[in-house]
């Protein structure tokens, strides 16, 4: 999979403004008079000021735990590029849609949940973009490696 082939425009369009600091963030909110001083707090309750270089650690963390084993593995080093910028995506793409559930809806999803929505998500790109991809979503998390034949 070539980088971005296959992922959604939107998704591309997402992590494009959140890495040139263009997602309405409470900061940015705050910045242009949209919101107050007092609103401008995570939403996850950790006591930081939401902006994009507050959302660019959790993404990294959710990252490392996704393709660590993937950086470590024997294989090509195209394909685990691609990996690993397809998991990029999808985490900015998750972790902002959870950030708008908390903020409008109120609820909270878990970190696990959060996770297996990014598994989801990446193997439905993946399937969809690819015709060497084992059919089984069970096989994509089990045997990762052998489904993106870096073994």
């Amino acid at each position: 999979m070539k980088a971005g082939q296959g992922v959604p425009w939107k998704v591309s369009i997402l992590a494009q403004r959140l890495l040139h600091d263009r997602l309405p963030t409470k900061v940015n909110l705050v910045t242009r008079g949209i919101l107050s001083w007092k609103a401008h707090y995570c939403v996850s309750g950790c006591g930081a000021v939401e902006s994009a270089q507050h959302l660019v650690p959790l993404l990294q963390h959710f990252c490392f735990s996704l393709v660590t084993f993937v950086a470590l593995s024997a294989g090509g080093l195209r394909a685990r590029r691609s990996f690993m910028q397809l998991i990029w995506l999808v985490s900015v793409w998750v972790v902002w849609h959870e950030r708008n559930s908390r903020l409008f809806r109120g609820s909270a999803n878990s970190v696990q949940h959060m996770l297996d929505k990014i598994k989801a998500f990446s193997y439905r790109l993946m399937k969809a973009t690819s015709s060497t991809l084992a059919l089984n979503y069970h096989c994509w998390w089990s045997c990762l490696l052998l489904c993106l034949s870096l073994v």
